[in-house]
């Protein structure tokens, strides 16, 4: 072992570790596109016979039975958090739990829900409505109409597939209506225009979806008219990303946008009028649109905007006020918030009179509170619980009440109310193992170019390692990794003695656009250099070793494992590898690929392929090299990133003659599980997977 990890040491630049050489040839066949057929039968006879092979090993594992049965114990706790949303003097919200599988959508007083005694009255039993109906229906959401919420859009998903079906809801009755708005299963982008209209994106027939499979026309449709005879109202192209609506309404008036995704991160947004007609907002393209808050369209800038002779920095809140676009057609651009060096606006959400912002500071949570003001906005540090993760859960209308979350990774979530000041908590998790047994620090890794890349360690205390160790990141799509309470799997590992680690790579939204910008296209590689900088830091602390150290990560985390373990397979003893993109020669056709080419590029483009071609894990996989067990696992009803690159990875690692586990779920969309149940049973196939690869044998099961 010993010359193994001088080995990895010795292949460290000055700025971090080399990629391996690249194969001599990149193969340009694909023997296994007809596993791409999703629900094909030679390709799903080829799914139940690895998932018979791999399940039955793993379900034999020592300790998978109490781990699966304590995961489901977790899950379905009924002292968990009863989250839900603000809505007048009510609060909405779903739950699951062992009676409730499917889960049941609910509401109770406002009143009694802050007091932590909520009197709920169900709305939909989902579980009830699949047994009625005969379908595998996975709740997807409701969109209420305001300020009332006495009518509701419903969306309900086949077996958790992204597209879904839309149905109008009663919150009086607690019946859908009976001759209500009614969409068949699309990938819709539904919201309403007033009680009797609807603004509706979904599939029109031949020509009308988007290239990654959305609407891109949005038309006006009318209570008691055939769906044929909505009126248009925009039309994008069919190489855009999407069209989606957006409608807010309250005591000042509705304000309705539509959103032209003209890539992933680039999109031009539409205020509408009542009489339909469409006035053009001033933003740039890159610009992240947050929504309307008391009249104003608010959004976070990703690069430097100059308007009317103002310069605004990437990474500042900019607003103007709608009604003077649509009404004049200009309005008067502010400035909000211009966070300091190394904070990052987070999450963003207002109430009858406060602009709510979670903002990123070493990547520990802070909540603002902002208000209009003359001659600029004032901004309030709330008080709130330091050093862990906030997350917005839902704000006010008629007050400035705000719902949102604290937690850390041993520190179980806690439900906090807050509003001009005063704070109270209504919830809080029950406290699943001792933190005092644990210690939580933050380190720093040098990747190649220099860079400082944080990670969190999570480990028992006084353990002097090398210790099992699991490392898990994402690094992409501007999404942070923050320190959230563990979940069942994680908790188990930590138990058991192992270590776990959350690397904060380029990609993701940690530190703002910039961290995110900087692993884009070309510079993807950038991420990957990252997490392999990470695993040799472990290393090099002698916090783990290469056949201790395990992976994980889940669709674009996915990806970055899969790259992981084809650059680097020295680095790592496991690999768990979820729903993943992994053949990115033709990712982008399919499913809702082609949506991600501003991130990843467009291997079609000879010159974007030669960078694309450099990581790209189906392409690289050889038979010579010596990669650790993986453990893919995907979906049959994923519809957002296709199961075919599972598929097609695990099938050519076969032909090559390397072992793996597979596992594919028939339900789950892109989740990867339908329900509790299917969490439970996964969290236990994923700790037994580790226990086999990286522990010793005799390792102490499930207690």
């Amino acid at each position: 072992m010993r010359t193994l990890l001088l080995g990895v040491l010795a292949a460290m630049t000055v700025g971090g570790l080399t990629p391996s050489a690249p194969a001599a040839e990149i193969q340009a066949d694909d023997p296994f596109q007809w596993l791409e057929d999703v629900e094909g039968k030679a390709a799903l006879d080829w799914v139940r016979a690895r998932n018979a092979t791999s399940l039955a090993t793993l379900e034999a594992q020592p300790g998978f039975a109490g781990y699966r049965a304590r995961a489901e114990a977790i899950l379905s706790d009924k002292q968990r958090i009863p989250f839900a949303a603000i809505q007048g003097q009510s609060v909405v919200g779903f739950w699951q739990d062992d009676q409730h599988v499917r889960g049941i959508w609910r509401t109770s007083p406002l009143k009694d829900y802050l007091a932590g005694k909520p009197a709920w009255r169900t709305l939909i039993d989902v579980d009830a409505l699949a047994k009625a109906e005969g379908e595998n229906w996975v709740w997807k959401g409701a969109q209420c109409l305001m300020p009332a919420y006495d009518r509701c859009l419903v969306s309900l998903s086949r077996g958790g597939k992204d597209a879904v079906e839309i149905r109008e809801f009663d919150m009086k009755s607690g019946q859908f209506v009976a001759d209500g708005f009614r969409l068949p299963e699309a990938k819709a982008r539904v919201d309403w225009f007033d009680r009797d209209s609807l603004l509706v994106g979904t599939d029109y027939g031949p020509g009308s979806l988007t290239e990654s499979g959305y609407p891109r026309i949005i038309k006006l449709w009318k209570r008691g008219t055939p769906l044929a005879d909505a009126r248009t109202l925009f039309e994008g192209k069919t190489d855009d990303v999407w069209a989606a609506p957006d409608t807010r309404i309250g005591v000042d008036g509705a304000f309705r946008t539509i959103v032209r995704g003209l890539t992933f991160w680039t999109a031009e947004i539409y205020h509408v009028a009542d009489d339909g007609a469409l006035a053009r907002s001033p933003l740039p393209l890159d610009a992240d649109f947050k929504g309307v808050f008391s009249g104003l369209a608010v959004a976070l800038l990703r690069g430097d905007w100059t308007h009317d002779g103002v310069t605004y920095r990437r990474g500042a809140l900019v607003a103007y006020p709608v009604r003077p676009l649509v009404n004049a057609g200009a309005t008067k651009v502010e400035l909000v918030y211009a966070p300091p060096a190394g904070v990052a606006v987070y999450e963003v959400a207002g109430a009858r009179d406060v602009l709510y912002v979670t903002v990123l500071d070493k990547v520990r949570g802070r909540l603002l509170a902002l208000n209009r003001g003359e001659p600029a906005w004032k901004v309030r540090d709330m008080a709130v619980p330091p050093n862990g993760a906030l997350h917005l859960i839902s704000t006010s209308d008629d007050s400035n009440l705000v719902l949102l979350t604290h937690e850390g990774f041993t520190t179980p979530q806690t439900l906090l109310a807050v509003d001009e000041g005063r704070q109270q908590s209504p919830y809080r998790l029950p406290q699943r193992f001792d933190p005092a047994r644990f210690i939580v620090e933050q380190a720093f890794a040098t990747s190649k170019d220099g860079t400082n890349i944080p990670y969190w360690v999570v480990r028992p205390k006084n353990a002097t390692g090398p210790l099992p160790t699991l490392l898990y990141s994402y690094g992409g799509f501007e999404i942070p990794l923050l320190p959230n309470y563990v979940t069942p799997e994680v908790q188990f590992w930590l138990e058991d003695g192992g270590a776990y680690v959350v690397a904060n790579i380029r990609g993701g939204g940690e530190f703002g656009p910039d961290w995110h910008q900087s692993a884009l296209l070309e510079h993807r590689q950038r991420a990957y250099d990252d997490f392999a900088a990470v695993a040799a830091d472990l290393h090099q602390r002698k916090l783990t070793t290469p056949a201790q150290l395990g992976i994980y990560g889940r669709s674009n985390g996915g990806l970055l494992v899969s790259v992981a373990f084809t650059q680097h397979p020295e680095l790592y003893g496991a690999v768990i590898c979820g729903v993943p993109l992994a053949d990115m020669k033709r990712y982008h056709k399919l499913l809702a690929g082609a949506s991600w080419v501003g991130e990843y590029g467009n291997p079609d483009d000879p010159a974007q392929w030669a960078y694309i071609s450099g990581y790209s894990p189906y392409q690289r996989l050889t038979a010579d090299a010596r990669y650790p067990r993986v453990f893919f696992y995907t979906s049959t009803k994923d519809d957002r990133v296709h199961p075919g690159h599972a598929r097609k990875m695990a099938a050519r690692m076969e032909a090559q003659g390397h072992p793996f586990f597979y596992y594919e779920n028939i339900d789950g969309g892109h989740a990867g599980v339908a329900n509790l149940k299917e969490t439970a049973y996964r969290a236990a196939l994923m700790k037994v997977y580790l226990d086999s690869q990286l522990k010793p044998a005799g390792t102490a099961a499930a207690r």
